[in-house]
């Protein structure tokens, strides 16, 4: 027997102990009451060989009747077996309630009506027969005979129903027919009436629902036959499509502007955010929504209005109109009360012009989109990345078109392997060097069946047939170490880097934070590069290079002037810190600083930050700023007071007013453009309103009642992210054996 086949063998071992470990593991939480019935009936035997005593087969074993089964689908098993009645001691464990004598002839009917009497007369006269509508109506609507279990509590009725078949029995009958066709037939009118406070109240309840849901919920899905009968039922009215669209929506929609507009006017300075600029897909001309939001010094963030984009690059003066048209709406003739703009896209003029044009202003791109750039920057500069990709290409064009490799993958799963049947790979039209998310789906794929494609490649009759397809160069590639350790080396970095834009997109970091992050990300690539003997100089002159592209002064002068960064010296005082900027990175803070403020005032500033480089802050109040406290749900380290750092400025340090009227406006600034997520449907259901001036009217107050809505609860997530972790989070039968195997350790 050859080395191959003698793995092969082994694994399957592994896989059916691993299979009936799972099975015993869900036996027993069912007979606790943590799953399916039939499991009480059902337990899992291992089949082993005669000579060997491995492991080779698991079966269910019925403990009523002893027959043996397969152990694939367990409550399949059940069905075909229990429930059907195929298991002859399982059905005498029930007591059916639908068996009914034959009816008497028409001879007797008189003597069974006296002997009835008779019986009746002598048992205790306090003793109640069980009404005819006892039975459940429900059990005649099924074409299978209803049966309860034998452990059910015994019925209420104290002797069993028997039907005489005479005239008497006419009427509950009818009664009983009666009662089918109204269960059969809902439309009819409403079965418990609510009074019309309660319709109110719930009607209420039902149109915020469906504001908030705005995108998800579509219009038509309102017009629905079996939903308008569920609105019949419970005293609704029928159609609620113009009921939603009309004096309702526009009470909804003055209710949300008024209160945003009052927390802007409230606010002494404001920041814009936009989203969506960015394309984000493979295929060109797609349509997307871009949002603005504003954010405002208490770290709240309120809604300002939507608007679609079509095709997949909008020109610079374009994007600067919009931006100023927005700002100016928002804040009249008041235009400094916007202390700056921060978009996703990257680079652009407009965001440039408009600061040069308004001195106070700081226009900033996001940091999500500067590490996702980065990860651009590696697969066109750093040969690695592109030498992998090719070579998984090859790969997994090859598993996906050759019909017996496949059929071996299927064989692997079968044997309880979590595998993917084909590899997934960036389409013929998509560059990955703009798009990387196929580039890393690929490796995902490869890397979770490295073992099985060493496996299929060591095995005799694959090798024939990947000779018959040209395979050849794709086997030794498979079987090199070097290729694989490259695959993860790339695989690695590039989650890494997304890891750390994840994290952005949910901390949503102030403009302060910007050069900690990127020095954070130094370190992390530089021990990559130790760790996979990968050169550092290349990979540290593209990384340079994405942060002189992304850098702003912004960044260094946020960081001088918060005091979450001041340094303990030697005199323990806490003094800000210059050490860690570059003599380029000293002069943009002077630069800065003068440019926030008017010309009187630039002298007064420079020597108000030369005396906080000095003296620094009071020990006290920079402990207090800088004091963490861990996060209950991610056990990560944040700080306690995300406004301290403001609020020191406002308070602590007033006799540096200038210095400190430049530093509450820079502090507060998000470093990131993020907004509220939305699916695609939504984007599609907006944009498809066309040149409908009422149509888009509607959409535009849908949406932002919508958005306000989601603020408020801070839900900043979409739909199907939603969908996707509660799919994730709701076990069936099959989902709990998988998460059984998964924690079985293997032999």
């Amino acid at each position: 027997m050859s080395n191959a086949s003698t793995s092969t063998e082994d694994a399957a071992a592994k896989a059916a102990s691993k299979r009936y470990e799972g099975l015993v593991a869900v036996r027993s939480k069912a007979v606790q009451g943590k799953g399916a019935w039939y499991w009480a009936h059902l337990e899992p035997i291992l089949i082993r060989e005669n000579e060997t005593k491995s492991p080779k087969a698991v079966k269910l074993k019925c403990t009523l009747c002893d027959a043996a089964f397969s152990a694939s689908n367990p409550s399949r098993t059940a069905t075909e077996h229990l429930k059907k009645g195929t298991c002859p001691n399982f059905s005498s464990m029930l007591n059916p309630l639908t068996q009914l004598p034959p009816l008497a002839s028409p001879s007797s009917r008189k003597n069974n009506r006296k002997r009835c009497l008779q019986s009746q007369q002598s048992n205790d006269a306090s003793l109640d027969v069980c009404p005819l509508n006892m039975v459940d109506p429900s059990r005649f609507l099924s074409n299978e005979v209803s049966f309860l279990p034998a452990q059910a509590p015994p019925p209420l009725c104290l002797k069993p129903l028997l039907l005489s078949g005479g005239r008497e029995d006419y009427g509950p009958l009818a009664r009983l027919e009666s009662s089918v066709k109204k269960l059969k037939s809902p439309s009819g009118s409403p079965i418990s009436a609510l009074s019309k406070n309660q319709v109110k109240k719930a009607f209420d309840v039902l149109a915020d629902w469906f504001y908030e849901s705005c995108g998800v919920v579509s219009l038509s899905s309102l017009e629905h036959p079996k939903f308008r009968a569920f609105l019949n039922q419970v005293g609704f009215p029928a159609s609620l499509k113009m009921e939603f669209l009309s004096s309702r929506l526009e009470s909804k929609f003055e209710g949300a502007r008024m209160e945003s507009e009052a927390r802007i006017s409230d606010a002494a300075f404001f920041q814009v955010a936009c989203d969506g600029w960015k394309a984000r897909s493979c295929g060109v001309g797609s349509q997307r929504l871009v949002k603005f939001t504003v954010n405002l010094p208490n770290r709240t963030t309120v809604f300002q209005k939507a608007m679609c984009v079509d095709g997949a690059a909008v020109p610079s003066q374009y994007a600067e109109e919009v931006l100023w048209e927005t700002i100016q709406g928002i804040c009249g003739d008041n235009v400094q009360r916007c202390a700056g703009i921060i978009s996703d896209k990257y680079k652009a003029k407009a965001l440039r012009n408009l600061e040069l044009q308004n001195h106070w202003m700081i226009n900033l791109s996001c940091q999500v989109q500067g590490f996702f750039s980065l990860i651009k920057d590696l697969y066109r500069e750093l040969p690695l990345f592109k030498t992998v990709s090719d070579n998984c290409i090859k790969i997994a064009s090859l598993i996906n078109s050759t019909p017996h490799i496949r059929n071996s993958f299927h064989k692997f799963r079968l044997q309880g392997l979590d595998i993917a049947g084909f590899v997934r790979v960036p389409p013929p039209k998509c560059d990955i060097a703009k798009i990387w998310s196929p580039f890393i789906a690929m490796l995902d794929d490869l890397l979770s069946c490295s073992r099985i494609l060493n496996l299929i490649v060591s095995d005799d009759s694959c090798k024939v047939g990947l000779l018959d397809v040209s395979g050849g160069e794709v086997a030794e590639l498979i079987q090199d170490v070097g290729f694989w350790r490259h695959v993860e080396a790339s695989h690695s970095l590039v989650k890494t880097i997304v890891a750390m834009a994840e994290d952005i997109e949910a901390e949503r970091p102030s403009v302060g934070q910007c050069l900690p992050l990127w020095e954070e990300l130094r370190t992390k690539i530089k021990d990559w590069c130790s760790k996979y003997g990968i050169a550092e100089g290349p990979v540290e002159k593209i990384l340079e290079r994405r942060f002189r592209k992304v850098y702003h002064p912004a960044w260094s002068a946020a960081f001088i002037l918060d005091p979450l960064y001041l340094v303990r010296d030697a005199s323990g005082k806490y003094l800000p810190p210059f050490k860690c900027l570059t003599h380029e990175q000293e002069k943009d803070v002077d630069k800065l600083v003068t440019r926030l403020v008017s010309r009187d005032e630039a002298h007064i500033a420079l020597m108000e930050l030369m005396k906080w480089r000095s003296e620094g802050l009071d020990p006290l109040y920079a402990q207090a700023v800088q004091v963490r406290q861990q996060d209950p749900v991610t056990g990560k380290l944040k700080i306690a007071n995300p406004q301290g750092s403001r609020l020191v400025w406002e308070t602590c340090l007033k006799d540096l007013k200038i210095l400190g009227k430049v530093a509450v406006r820079l502090l507060f600034l998000h470093a990131t453009s993020c907004g509220i997520k939305h699916d695609s449907s939504f984007t599609r259901w907006f944009c498809g309103q066309g040149n409908s001036s009422s149509g888009l009217e509607r959409a535009q107050k849908l949406v932002f009642v919508a958005a306000h809505a989601k603020l408020e609860r801070q839900d900043y997530s979409s739909a199907e992210e939603k969908d996707a972790e509660l799919f994730g989070s709701i076990y069936g039968e099959d989902d709990m054996l998988n998460e059984v195997l998964a924690d079985t350790p293997s032999a």
